[in-house]
Order: structure tokens, then sequence, then C-alpha cells
């Protein structure tokens, strides 16, 4: 075992995590999901989010047996959607294709929906005692700054060599506590911004600190100007507390998710009440909402809201592609999955005065 492994395991010994949630009853299931809620997502954020994914779907079989606008439900807020679609396939298929087992292959189970190589790796590596190596966040600052491995860490050339740096440190023997012993150093020292470089076991061989250039590593992604869209949230709802949705398709990023009526910028709500075959004597009031911004990974997206009040009894309309539905259910009891950005308009319902 090399110096750099043979540390961070004496370390984790005393100071590393141990009561997370996926950290106890250790399965491969349980490694599955939040190896992929962790993407791009905090621990204190994904910590709810998994005890209430568990809490209804204890096994892979439950998850499988699911309904996606379920799933959705219970991701509502957690962001990056793909990644719920992706977690409901691949039960599905682990169930049908794997008789209910993870593959003990990395092979296979980076043919799965998306699970990359790094959440194979974890899967494998601290759930079926197999050693592989991992290159989540966490993994690659600890190592760029390490080895002082300057340049976008996304960039093929430095992917590839912090791979193979990744692999010449994954002991043989004692890789599990190694595998754990590496994110959380990522996660609690060697963290993005204000790293504690004074407490860690590395420090004395670690380049960036050597440097005294911390601030330079990992590399920043080239900056590209986002390009900004925009549409408009068509709200319909009674003063029952009723309101319309539909569900979004066309395979964007908010696909399979339920929300207000959105429909492009200059779409006249006359337009819609045909659309939808309602009767101008059923509205109450039109009025339109001040724009705000919603951001994803590649672009920006500029949403103007229309509030369209009727008479009571809209929980009752249905058409092939909207539904009348309870805003307190939509809300609260999380049963179908929305976008943080519907559910900020559908919050507005409750504070008129903020319209």
């Amino acid at each position: 075992m090399d110096w750099f492994a043979n540390r961070l395991i004496k370390w984790h010994e005393t100071h590393g995590r141990k009561n997370l949630p996926w950290q106890r009853d250790i399965t491969p299931y349980r490694v599955w999901l939040s190896e992929i809620m962790l993407q791009q997502t905090q621990v204190t954020t994904v910590i709810p989010y998994f005890e209430r994914f568990l809490n209804r779907f204890p096994d892979i079989e439950e998850l499988s047996k699911s309904d996606l606008n379920e799933v959705l439900g219970l991701w509502s807020g957690l962001g990056y959607y793909a990644r719920a679609r992706n977690i409901h396939k691949t039960a599905r298929l682990i169930v049908s294709e794997f008789d209910s087992r993870f593959p003990h292959n990395l092979d296979l189970l980076m043919q799965l929906p998306g699970i990359g190589r790094s959440t194979a790796g974890a899967i494998l590596s601290i759930s079926m005692n197999i050693p592989s190596p991992i290159l989540d966040g966490n993994v690659k600052r600890v190592l760029t700054r390490f080895h002082a491995i300057k340049g976008y860490p996304e960039q093929s050339e430095i992917k590839k060599r912090l791979w193979d740096v990744a692999g010449s440190h994954t002991p043989n023997t004692q890789f599990q506590k190694y595998t754990q012993a590496i994110m959380d150093l990522g996660a609690t020292l060697c963290s993005r911004t204000i790293p504690r470089c004074e407490a860690c076991p590395i420090n004395s061989k670690c380049g960036a600190f050597k440097e005294n250039d911390i601030e330079t590593y990992p590399g920043k992604k080239p900056k590209k100007i986002k390009p900004i869209r925009s549409t408009r949230f068509f709200i319909f709802y009674d003063d029952s507390g009723g309101i319309l949705i539909e569900q979004r398709k066309g395979g964007g990023v908010w696909q399979g998710l339920w929300g207000a009526l959105q429909r492009e910028t200059k779409t006249d709500p006359n337009e819609v009440l045909s659309e939808l075959g309602i009767s101008p004597q059923k509205i109450l009031s039109i009025e339109f909402g001040d724009n705000f911004r919603h951001t994803f990974s590649h672009y920006h997206l500029d949403i103007e809201p229309v509030f369209v009040s009727m008479k009571h009894g809209i929980d009752k309309f249905e058409s092939t592609s909207v539904i009348g539905t309870s805003l307190e259910s939509l809300l609260n009891k999380q049963e179908l999955g929305i976008s943080r950005a519907d559910q900020l308009v559908f919050e507005s319902l409750n504070k008129p005065a903020e319209k």
C-alpha cells in the first residue's frame, strides 16, 4: 500500500464520517442511490431525500414496480431530473435482466442508465468488496491538488491522467476504507472553498500546498456565455385551491414532470383557453406576474407567469393532456414530480400580494 492510501486510511479511522445514512447497512442498492443523489448535490441536501426514498422504496424490487410519477414526486426539488428517470429505468433492468442483483462487473454496471465509471467503482468498492478506483468531484479535487495537476478536470487528457492516478493509489487491501477516506477528505478538509490544509494528513507531500497555490486547483471550467431562452407559464387556479397542471413532454430537462401550462413567450391567454375548450365566461381575472429567471447548467430560462383565476370546480377539469388537481396535494404530498420553477409560481398563489 502506498504512502498516500495508508495516510488516508489512518486519518479516516479517527476523523472520517461514519454515520451518514448510506454508510449504515451497506448494500449495492443503498450505495447506488446515494451516489446518484450526491452527483452535483450537497450531502446535507441529499440526506432527507435519501431517507424518504428508502422509506418508500426499501429495495430494488419495490423501486422497479413503482410509477415514474411517484419517483419524480419524491425527487422534486433535488434537481437534475434525468437522474430520477435513470434510476427508474435501471431498477427495472436490474430486476428483469439481472435477477434483482447488481452486476459484479464494471463494464456491465456502466451499461446501466445513469451509471458512469466512478459510480460503478463506488458500488464495486464499497458494497461488493471489489477494488475499483473512483473519481467523483471530491476525489478530483484531492488528486489535482496533491499532484498539482493543472487544467480543467473534465478535459479528456486531464481526466485520463486523473483516472491513472486514481488507479495507482487504490490499494488491493482495505480499499473500501480508502474509498470512503478519499471522498471524506475532499468533503471535509480539502473542500472547494476554505480548505483546512493545516489539518490534512497528506499536506507534507501535497503539490498545491507546497506551492501555496491551493486556489489554482482544480482548474476552472472554460467560461461560456449561457444562452437565454424565454417562456410563459399559464397558472389556472380557483379560490377553492384547485389548479390545472400538465405533464411535460418533448425530452427536455423537465420531461415527465408536472407543472404549469408552459407555452411560447407571446402566447395569448385566449389561445390557451381555446386550446383547453374553456369558455371565457368561466374566467374571473388574468394577471401577468413578474418575470423570473431559472438557470440550468447550459442555459438561462426567463419565465413569465400568467395567473388565470377561474370559477371553482377546476379540480374536476380533465382533458387529454391537462388535469385538475389540488394545489395543497401538489405541493405537500409529493405524489407528482414538479420542478423548482413550478413550485415557486404555485407557492406564490398563497401569497397574492407578492404576485
